[in-house]
This record gives C-alpha cells, sequence and structure tokens, in this order.
C-alpha cells in the first residue's frame, strides 16, 4: 500500500425515491466504515460523509454534490479517491476491488 486512499459518501436524509426499503446515507456511510475497518485491519484509509445539501467549501465536493442533485447521479454515491465505485445501493465486492488496486489487502488474504 502506497497511499492512505480517501472514500466518499454523498447523500442526504430524506431517501431518494427509488431507494425505499434501502439503508440511509448515513446507514451507508457507516456499514461501509465498519467494512472496510473489519477487511483492511491496520491499513488506514479516510471515509467522509458529504451531505449533499450543506457540502462543504471544497470545490470539487460542491461539484458532486450538485450533480447529485441535478439527478445525475443517485445517492447515496460512493468514491474512490475521484472515480465512482457505488450509486444507490453500492456493492462491497466492488468498493473492495477498488480499494486492492491501490494495495490494500484483505483481511482474509
Amino acid at each position: 500500500m502506497n497511499q492512505i486512499v480517501d472514500l466518499y459518501v454523498y447523500g442526504r436524509d430524506v431517501l431518494c425515491a427509488s431507494c425505499v426499503n434501502l439503508p440511509s446515507s448515513k446507514d451507508t456511510y457507516e456499514w461501509l466504515d465498519a467494512a472496510l475497518k473489519r477487511k483492511y485491519p491496520n491499513q488506514p484509509f479516510r471515509i467522509t460523509y458529504i451531505d449533499i445539501e450543506q457540502p462543504p467549501e471544497n470545490e470539487r465536493q460542491k461539484e458532486w454534490s450538485e450533480r447529485i442533485l441535478e439527478d445525475e447521479f443517485f445517492y447515496p454515491l460512493v468514491l474512490v479517491g475521484d472515480e465512482i465505485v457505488g450509486e444507490g445501493n453500492p456493492k462491497l465486492k466492488d468498493i473492495y476491488q477498488k480499494m486492492e488496486k491501490y494495495g490494500y489487502k484483505g483481511s482474509s488474504e
């Protein structure tokens, strides 16, 4: 592993219309954080939740938030670095594959 990877989970408190029966964006963020810590123990990463209705001053994060609000993407939208790895109902397998491309080693390996 050469660098600490940044993950971003974009979402809002209100469930998207097509996300009935799915976890909220915040629940997805918490679930993903816990799953990654179990899969990659002692391998640091940063995961950040971004409320698309109140994005931080970071221009890139504002741009992603606006694109979601304009219905270009479903939320929660999950990015590893600046690459989309899941939206609406993100899949752990896809996120794990991206993390491993950055050199993370799963605890079962």
